[in-house]
């Protein structure tokens, strides 16, 4: 049986060429966004946001929360994949980055489907389950500070409905989960993450090694 690839970058433009759908907005704002060179690590790989949007739109999602928007590329890839009167909750602390995300959403015209929270995202999410209730959600996207991550994820499981889906993002983050010698706290958050979802009962998972790793969470029916 074969093992896991190295993907060089020869590999891995050959994957863009043969999957990736892509078009002059979403190339803008990668571009963009690479200009931040220090923050550029934030930004999800283009492959990974169309596979969120394939799976968001695999199971019909008509509601959909992001923990953690940056300038907005994943929220624009889920976006395009609503039905009519779908939208996405998407929260970031930052003012200056969501900015950008707004212009490219306008662009798009997917900004009418798109309700951006600026603020504390424990707060936001704590919001959401006051007013929405538990279950209201099809699709959790998670990808913001490390060190709340199982804060993040607990209400994430109450928030989504059964049979909808939690998706984790950096869940190997660059490979400090397996290093002793990493004791941060985002490496410590990731790890206590990786650990909780994989005792958690209610769900099923799958964690792969795209990217920075990505966890599928599958939240069980009663």
């Amino acid at each position: 049986m074969a093992g896991q690839l190295q993907v060089d970058a020869e590999l891995a433009d050959y994957v863009r060429r043969m999957s990736l759908v892509d078009d002059e907005v979403l190339a803008d704002l990668r571009k963009e966004t690479a200009g931040f060179p220090a923050l550029h690590a934030m930004l999800v790989m283009p492959e990974e946001a169309q596979f969120l949007g394939l799976l968001a739109r695999t199971i019909g999602a008509r509601s959909i929360l992001e923990i953690g928007t940056f300038t907005g590329y994943t929220t624009l890839c889920l976006a395009r994949t609503l039905p009519p009167g779908g939208r996405v909750v998407t929260c970031d602390i930052s003012e200056k980055w969501t900015r950008i995300a707004a212009r490219y959403w306008r662009r798009a015209e997917v900004d009418d489907r798109i309700d951006l929270r600026v603020g504390d995202a424990l707060g936001t999410v704590d919001g959401l389950l006051e007013k929405d209730g538990p279950e209201s959600f099809d699709f959790v996207f998670i990808d913001a500070d490390k060190e709340q991550s199982v804060a993040y994820y607990e209400r994430a499981v109450m928030l989504v409905r059964p049979g909808g889906l939690i998706v984790l993002d950096n869940t190997l983050f660059f490979g400090k989960v397996v290093d002793p010698a990493a004791q941060d706290a985002a490496t410590l958050g990731i790890r206590a993450l990786n650990e909780r979802v994989r005792d958690d009962d209610r769900v099923d998972i799958s964690m792969l090694s795209l990217a920075d790793g990505v966890t599928i969470v599958r939240k069980r029916e009663s």
